[in-house]
């Protein structure tokens, strides 16, 4: 959701946006929607006339969720606490921690067993894997080998997806270890992140996602 600094690596320009969980659990559930959310930031351009409706209303979906997020005060506060250690690379690092959120209190905010609904995202998004843009293409076979929605539910999980990143980029070596201020502040990051969701949610429900 928030950071739209990239992360060069050796396999490319990862997606700005890593927080995978927190834009699948807010996609709905219309199957297009869903994975034009995620393969947005493989989008370039704002003629989307290309896609077919329901993907440009994932894609536009996504861009609102980006929008809202890089000024939006609970973020910003989440993403100051980083600063030191991550410097650019904070709003990376928020992204995971959010998802660390999302997935550890995921009984609370859904009805859907993790597990389920890991495994039916991972199905769903591979059968429509053809009508990716090659970033999504190529990232979604790594995401479910590592079962990267469910991993992210611990603090090793989270730390070895940040010292993943750091290991492939020069650049974003300042992430590693960013664990560590996630631990310190576990409690203010899992207040920021329950409250910043429905705030999402309802502005996503105004969004003028359908044009």
């Amino acid at each position: 959701m928030e950071g739209r600094k990239p992360v060069e690596t050796a396999g490319g320009t990862l997606a700005a946006c890593m927080n995978f969980l927190g834009h699948l659990y807010v996609s709905g559930e219309d199957p297009l929607v869903i994975v034009g959310n995620f393969m947005a930031d493989g989008v370039k351009g704002r003629d989307l006339s290309g896609w077919p409706a329901k993907l440009q209303q994932g894609i536009r979906m996504h861009r609102h969720i980006d929008s809202f997020t890089d000024t939006h005060p609970l973020t910003l506060q989440g993403r100051e606490r980083l600063r030191e250690h991550c410097g650019h690379y904070a709003g990376v690092a928020l992204d995971l921690f959010y998802d660390h959120v999302i997935a550890s209190n995921w009984s609370a905010i859904h009805d859907e067993t993790p597990e389920n609904f890991a495994q039916r995202m991972y199905a769903l998004l591979g059968a429509h894997s053809d009508v990716m843009p090659d970033r999504a293409r190529h990232m979604l076979p790594y995401m479910v080998e590592h079962d990267w929605l469910n991993t992210y539910a611990t603090l090793p999980g989270i730390g070895g997806a940040l010292a993943g990143l750091a290991k492939r980029s020069g650049a974003g070596a300042q992430l590693a270890g960013a664990e560590t201020v996630l631990e310190e502040h576990l409690s203010a990051y899992t207040e920021e992140c329950l409250a910043f969701l429905p705030q999402l949610q309802t502005h996503l429900s105004h969004a003028e996602v359908q044009r």
